[in-house]
């Protein structure tokens, strides 16, 4: 696939007029349907600021013909393809999980999860040991001697229990994996003393060898239980010296760590999980050293041959961050695994509805990214649990109530949304495909081809007013009208 620019097109609204408007009313392109002809339709989903709504209606196809105005067609270029959207199954959202009625339980995973029932989320995270949402510190390795790696009991009890379920909804479910902390004994100062914590420290190069068979012993355990790990990041925030797990992983010691250890275990055990790098902030954390932290991995050609790409979280910096590392190194994928909304960003159930639609989903997708994932799927309505340490203030794609933990109770929150309009229409394995058209301020959106050979878009409307965009490929048109201030996608086939 040939590499080119985003293009995030936008288009005119139907309260403007350009001079070349013919007159003050553009009528909607003519539908067939007359004479018993049938009438494809185009169905399309919406969610407006001022309300949680996931709205479906549908829109009669046009013919092509006739479609002189808010007119945009396909260029002919296709850029990368997607694997899904979702959300971290930690053992938080676990533990709320399994305090629901299974009854509801399973209502909610159908709906989120099932391609024939609901959204058709494909694409989740999940911890290699603890983290600060989990209900204890831990790895799997937690005695000295990687011949004591074992899967922890607590996944076994809250993580496992929910992934089971899960792939017997949507068995074609992704999984990326990233752990917070190596195993304590595995830990040095930065001097390179003792280091017996939780928090900070970081990875003794005596240990490369065993931490690299923790992974490959990690991967093959989850495989054995019906569990596909897509990718593995090799740590989370490695810039991260906080957190109630941490380790903090410089970029010379994450390139070191790949080329001598993980990259030739993978390769001896014949796995075929990516391995993705960074897994942290667009600004590097404002660390001067560490800045494009994977482009300087990638350029080593020894440790480069083993990744497939990088990961990417959101809470610092911005995401034209990710326009310099596909131009650099256009073969590596992109992935954007860590987002999460809390008292500090969730004031407004719509601004963030549009922010992060327009920053994380179409953003990195606009930027040659393959995939997203947010944070904790569900957390109860006192941000729990979590670890002491960890974040008190977050907020899960859904928030249950800590009473009953009733479907009834649940409030399905901005990220839910997000997540819901993308998995809906995009089937993994999706196109990114090139178009070309009217332009205008407030709208932005994307069209793409799924492998069924149905098409998909999705578009956001930032502005006051209702715009419409009339799509038009060789053999139809839809004409895609999007309320002010709201997130809509479209899925269709043209025969």
């Amino acid at each position: 696939m040939k590499a080119f620019p985003t293009l995030l097109l936008t288009l005119l609204c139907l309260g403007c007029k350009s001079p070349s408007d013919p007159s003050p009313s553009i009528p909607d392109p003519v539908t067939p349907g007359g004479n018993g002809e049938t009438r494809l339709t185009a169905t399309a989903y919406t969610t407006t600021v001022g309300g949680k709504e996931f709205s479906e209606s549908e829109i009669t196809l046009g013919k092509p013909e006739d479609v002189n105005f808010y007119k945009v067609t396909l260029d002919g270029e296709s850029y990368q393809t997607v694997d899904g959207f979702g959300f971290a199954i930690t053992q938080a959202s676990g533990s709320n999980l399994l305090l629901m009625p299974p009854s509801d339980r399973k209502a909610f995973l159908e709906e989120l999860f099932s391609r024939e029932k609901g959204h058709g989320s494909s694409l989740i995270r999940v911890c290699i040991g603890g983290s600060d949402f989990s209900l204890d510190e831990f790895t799997c390795c937690d005695t000295p001697g990687i011949e004591h790696f074992a899967m922890h009991p607590l996944d076994e009890e809250y993580v496992f229990p929910i992934l089971d379920e899960i792939l017997k909804i949507n068995p074609g479910v992704k999984i990326i994996a990233s752990p917070w902390s190596c195993p304590r004994w595995m830990k040095v100062s930065d001097s390179g003393g003792s280091y017996d914590a939780w928090t900070g420290g970081r990875l003794n190069p005596k240990y490369y060898q065993d931490y690299a068979t923790y992974f490959v012993k990690w991967i093959q355990e989850m495989e054995k239980r019906g569990y596909p790990v897509m990718g593995v990041t090799l740590q989370n925030e490695p810039l991260n010296r906080g957190n109630s797990m941490s380790l903090y992983m410089s970029w010379e010691e994450q390139r070191d760590f790949i080329k001598t250890a993980v990259g030739p275990a993978f390769a001896a055990a014949g796995l075929k999980t990516k391995i993705l790098v960074f897994d942290h902030n667009y600004n590097y954390d404002d660390i001067a050293s560490e800045k494009d932290y994977p482009l300087k991995i990638y350029a080593d050609d020894e440790a480069s041959k083993y990744i497939a790409g990088s990961a990417w979280h959101n809470y610092g910096g911005n995401v034209a961050t990710l326009d310099r590392v596909h131009s650099q190194y256009p073969d590596k994928e992109i992935y954007f695994t860590e987002a999460s909304i809390g008292t500090w960003n969730y004031n407004d159930f719509g601004v963030q509805l549009l922010n992060d639609f327009r920053d994380i989903f179409l953003g990195t997708l606009g930027r040659f990214g393959k995939g997203v994932t947010l944070w904790n799927l569900m957390l109860d309505d006192e941000h729990k649990p979590y670890r002491p340490g960890g974040c008190g203030t977050c907020w899960g794609g859904v928030t249950i109530s800590s009473k009953d933990h009733s479907i009834k109770r649940l409030t399905r929150n901005s990220q839910y949304y997000n997540v819901a309009h993308c998995s809906r229409v995009l089937q993994p394995g999706a196109v990114r495909l090139g178009t070309s058209g009217y332009t205008t301020a407030g709208l932005t959106y994307q069209w793409y081809r799924n492998p069924d050979g149905s098409y998909a878009a999705l578009l956001l409307n930032e502005g006051t007013s209702q715009v419409q965009v009339n799509l038009v490929s060789g053999k139809a048109s839809v004409a895609c009208k999007v309320p002010a201030r709201s997130i809509q996608s479209v899925l269709w086939k043209e025969e």
